[in-house]
């Protein structure tokens, strides 16, 4: 067989295999969006552990997991949003749930303060999930150059998008070990996935790409433990 024949054959085959790894990519997003059956959160536990859940993607979570039957205990700093978004989860779903609100700022609040905060709110709780969302970014303009960031900017966006998920998981994983189970959902970014960098929204996009390969690292550590971790990547 000539070389040119083997080049082709060579060429030919490489090709099937791309063809076959993206087909089983494919198949396996299939039956993953529109085939597999879900899962039955309660499962995990009983109560689900959900920071920044007054507005936005927080919020659509609260009420999606109480739709699932499961209690709530919502983390946030305002108060009265906390009070408001708990009276519309126990009007709607009115002796079915339980609903705990925690007010505790983030962004202010050390890693060790946080961590004694969740613990404190969870304890004798069968806390099956924990959602880290809270997040910060960059204020008007949304935008900015590196520098152009303010100390309060950068402090709140490192200690709430870093610091708050870390601890808050720390506060609960304890409780995941002791019964061998538990899920833990981080809420991530697209900017850690479609692009290559994310320039003037710098320190935004490296908290969440910190988010992303903490959430892998962290999950294979448990899996054998019973506990499910990952970060869900939204387009921001």
């Amino acid at each position: 067989m000539e070389l040119e024949d083997l080049m082709i054959m060579a060429a030919a085959l490489l090709g099937f295999i791309l063809l076959f790894k993206n087909l089983l990519v494919f198949v396996r997003w299939l039956h993953a969006t529109f085939l597999r059956k879900p899962k039955n959160l309660r499962e995990y536990g009983s109560w689900a552990v959900i920071t920044g859940p007054t507005d936005g993607i927080g919020k659509a979570l609260a009420f999606e997991l109480a739709s699932k039957g499961l209690n709530l205990v919502l983390v946030g700093r305002n108060p009265n949003k906390l009070e408001a978004t708990s009276s519309e989860l126990m009007q709607r779903y009115e002796k079915e749930i339980q609903v705990k609100t925690v007010v505790a700022d983030l962004a202010k609040l050390s890693g060790l303060e946080i961590e004694v905060a969740v613990a404190e709110a969870t304890e004798g709780l069968d806390v099956g999930v924990v959602v880290n969302n809270a997040g910060a970014a960059y204020g008007h303009p949304y935008a900015k150059y590196f520098h152009e960031v303010d100390d309060e900017s950068m402090e709140c966006i490192l200690r709430v998008n870093v610091n708050a998920a870390v601890w808050v998981t720390k506060g609960v994983i304890d409780g995941m070990l002791k019964k061998k189970r538990g899920a833990i959902v981080n809420i991530g970014s697209g900017s850690t996935v479609y692009v290559s960098s994310f320039p003037l929204q710098t320190l935004y996009a490296s908290t969440k790409a910190f988010m992303a390969m903490f959430s892998k690292s962290v999950a294979l550590e448990y899996k054998d433990q019973g506990i499910d971790i990952q970060c869900q990547v939204h387009v921001s």
